[in-house]
């Protein structure tokens, strides 16, 4: 019988092991199954791009009297167009590889189109004459779709305007154009060395369908011997100048009437001639192309000391190309730009993080014109002798690279290169600004304020009720603080964002004082405790003090909130806010680190509470009974014997806590306002990393860099948490290792 139940109890034993390590090892490869799976969908971040040539032929036989000038595509990248010096505008089928329409652009006879410039959606088109006119053009594609649902794309263009832009009828070397609408637009053009011409028309419409032309007119000469390349922004308020000594020239278009010269610089390291300018999306940053094959961005901050309050300054330079830029055409959807030197090379670069993503492999012969298709996954080059190649681009994820991820950049509006967090914005042109420091310093500066309020409460309550409160009380408090962690941290979170905050705001100056008045009421309930006995007779139980010192705490705080506005009044100046941002430069926001401190610390504290008082009440018994047997008073004994033996446990206790913090999503989200500034002020906000995986990733777009960098950014979240959980195991077993032989 007894063999039979010894061979049970062997069997439950050894099926309970197995399952215990089981469930362990299964533990262990989730954990790992997660992590690979975070890092296999984050990687592709920093992958390289991709660039193949899909189409090649020539259009020499059409050509064998005309000379292109220009191309554009439509979106799909099947109908393209070319214009060429006689006057004539094409349509190409990209897929059959032949012209499929040549219209005579009329009112050009006996001309020739020597200079051509087009909007950034390749859309708009501007054409200057060597007799001085000037033609403005809107090339249309109409979509259509046949019974079979293929797609029919019919191609066509209207003229907007033609203009005589020189009396004299001077070639019109130069053009650059600008247009917001057909009924509003903006042609500058050079005639002669400097001679820089500006024509404007803007068209109003009443809501009686009456019409109002406002045109303008002005001319002047740059401040330059001689004028190599122009580019005006797509708001019509900006126009570069290129120089052949090297220098770019900034003019402002606000009044178009008479064009304002706010600065000069030199924009070329060896003052070679500036060959090429282009403004990128957003119209901040211009890229600045040399004869030498230099290339570099230059872009308007604030500066306060500038009669105008602005500057142009140069946050970017590239690697050079092997000649003379010769065309530089910027990206519809981000800030990526195609480069192309005389020689025929041609690289696709990024403004941000200022590096080359991939090199096309062309025919490196003299290029006319290169358009980068609207959705920016395609270009088409165009030489000079006819040939047109399509290269299909996969630009992966431009942007992203170590340094954006991790370090300053100088973004566009910024006076410096600063860690920015900014995912979305309002307009089209905006750029994401992906800057994990300000995330990580906000997780990391969350969990300090957390555990600053909640270790020395938890830690200090825990030694209390292990060794100092009676039994009863312990009996009472512990399983109340347990309570306490099954307390949602939403529900934590809506308190101290609804409730907390506003509070804290109205009596801050009071909460200030309450932790001078703390430990006076502590120590005066302490010694009328004492006193009790001597003035009784009677002797109290050891292990209620705290009976005593609760009402006087409460009594403190209360004394606090009622001198609160009077020291704000005496000290503070009247409002603490203003003092702030007085004599700290710091303002006050409602949700803060503090608010954060006590909600995050309230749902902190039971679990450090709970393993700390585990710990200090699992010392032996012969350790304690023996100090105080050779006359240690009890904090003697709580501070030399039992916290001593028990720093293991209490290690690991204030790493658990660590842990909750760290990770803790709702509290912060609800209690701080969730702006990811970099700041360790504990009057401000800020955003954790696990908060903006919880904001962001319902909004990002599946695969896309912002899906991408929130993995990324948990990938970082678990390395800081292994980091710090290693290290802290580490110390603990050599603490556990210290005590283990008492």
């Amino acid at each position: 019988m007894k063999d039979k139940k010894h061979k049970r109890a062997s069997f439950y034993n050894d099926a309970a092991r197995i399952i215990i390590y089981a469930g362990g090892i299964f533990t262990i490869v989730v954990v790992l199954a997660i992590l690979v799976f975070v890092f296999n969908e984050s990687l592709p971040l920093f992958g390289d791009a991709d660039a193949s040539k899909t189409k090649e032929f020539q259009l020499q036989n059409k050509y064998e009297r005309k000379s292109p000038l220009l191309i554009g595509v439509d979106e799909y990248e099947k109908v393209a167009y070319t214009v060429t010096d006689s006057a004539t505008l094409e349509f190409i089928d990209l897929d059959k590889k032949e012209i499929i329409s040549e219209t005579k652009i009329a009112g050009f006879e006996n001309q020739a189109f020597i200079s051509s410039s087009k909007t950034l959606n390749n859309n708009y088109v501007a054409l200057g004459s060597n007799q001085g006119k000037a033609i403005l053009l809107k090339v249309n594609y109409s979509v259509t779709f046949s019974d079979e649902t293929e797609r029919i794309i019919e191609p066509s263009f209207d003229i907007i305007k033609t203009l005589k832009i020189d009396s004299t009828n001077q070639p019109i070397r130069k053009i650059s154009t600008s247009v917001i609408s057909d009924d509003e637009w903006t042609i500058v053009s050079l005639v002669g060395a400097n001679e820089i011409i500006l024509r404007s028309l803007l068209i109003t419409h009443s809501i009686m369908g009456d019409e109002q032309e406002d045109s303008s007119y002005s001319k002047f000469y740059a401040d330059t011997d001689s004028v190599t390349a122009m580019a005006i922004d797509n708001t019509s308020e900006k126009l570069i100048i290129g120089s052949r000594s090297g220098s770019i020239l900034y003019y402002s278009l606000k009044d178009k009437t008479s064009p304002e010269l706010i600065q000069k610089v030199v924009a070329s390291p060896d003052k070679k001639p500036i060959t090429s300018l282009q403004f990128l999306i957003g119209d901040q940053s211009v890229i600045v192309g040399d004869a030498k094959g230099n290339i570099s961005s230059w872009m308007r901050v604030l500066d306060d000391e500038s009669d105008y309050g602005w500057k142009l300054v140069q946050p970017h330079i590239f690697n050079s190309l092997f000649s003379s830029i010769e065309v530089i055409v910027g990206s519809q959807r981000d800030k990526s730009f195609i480069i192309a030197d005389t020689e025929g090379n041609i690289q696709v670069k990024h403004l941000t993080s200022s590096r080359t993503l991939v090199e096309l492999n062309g025919i490196h012969l003299p290029i006319r014109d290169i358009v980068y298709s609207p959705k920016s996954n395609g270009t088409l080059v165009l030489y000079k002798n006819g040939t047109l190649e399509h290269f299909s681009i996969e630009p992966a994820h431009p942007e992203i690279t170590l340094q954006t991820i991790f370090g300053k950049v100088w973004y566009e509006g910024y006076k410096k290169p600063e860690y920015v967090w900014q995912s979305t914005g309002g307009t089209d042109d905006f750029e994401s600004k992906y800057s994990l420091i300000p995330l990580i310093i906000g997780t990391f500066k969350g969990t300090f304020y957390a555990l600053i309020f909640a270790i020395p409460i938890a830690l200090f309550g825990a030694l209390y009720t292990s060794v100092f409160a009676h039994p009863k009380i312990k009996s009472i408090v512990k399983p109340v603080v347990e309570i306490m962690a099954a307390l949602p941290s939403v529900v934590i979170g809506f308190l101290a964002g609804l409730w907390l905050a506003p509070l804290l705001e109205r009596i801050l100056p009071g909460v200030f004082l309450m932790f001078f008045f703390a430990p006076i009421m502590m120590m005066l309930g302490i010694y009328i405790w004492n006193q009790i006995p001597k003035v009784t007779g009677k002797k109290l139980k050891n292990g209620y003090e705290v009976l005593m010192i609760i009402p006087l705490l409460i009594l403190g705080g209360q004394l606090a909130l009622w001198l609160g506005p009077s020291f704000e009044s005496i000290a503070l100046g009247g409002d603490y806010r203003a003092w702030l941002l007085k004599n700290f430069n710091q303002s006050y926001d409602q949700r803060n680190a503090i608010v954060v401190g006590f909600a995050m610390g309230f749902a902190v504290i039971p679990i450090i509470f709970t393993i700390c008082e585990d710990a200090l009440s699992s010392v032996p018994q012969h350790l304690t009974s023996g100090s105080l047997a050779l006359g240690a008073t009890k904090w003697q004994t709580a501070a030399h014997v039992i916290l001593p033996t028990a720093s293991p446990g209490i290690f690991s206790a204030i790493m658990i806590g660590f842990g909750r913090a760290i990770g803790e999503t709702m509290i912060v989200l609800m209690a701080t306002g969730n702006t990811p500034i970099l700041d360790f002020s504990p009057f401000n906000g800020f955003r954790t990393l696990s908060a903006n995986t919880a904001v962001e990733i319902p909004e990002a777009p599946y695969q896309g860099t912002l899906y991408r960098v929130l993995f990324l950014s948990a990938a970082v979240l678990f390395i800081m948490t292994f980091i710090v959980n290693t290290a802290a195991e580490i110390v603990r077993q050599r603490l556990r290792k210290k005590y283990m032989d008492i």
